[in-house]
């Protein structure tokens, strides 16, 4: 869990053990900048209707980003 105290640059990213469908990778961006999970998801599966490689910039968090 994120210490909201700390600044938002200080704060590490990384995949959510508790709130994951997938691989985490959404919820952990959700708990990392005290967003709501569900909000991120609608704005990600809503960003399929632009142009760009959603999927590509997903599997790459999933590679890149540390389980939380």
């Amino acid at each position: 869990m994120t210490d909201f105290n700390t600044p938002m640059h200080q704060r590490r990213l990384h995949r959510s053990l508790t709130d994951r469908y997938v691989a985490g990778v959404l919820g952990g961006i959700a708990e990392t900048y005290g967003w709501n999970s569900t909000l991120v998801r609608v704005l990600f599966v809503a960003s399929f209707l632009l142009p760009g490689p959603q999927v590509l910039a997903y599997f790459i968090a999933w590679i890149i980003m540390p389980n939380g």
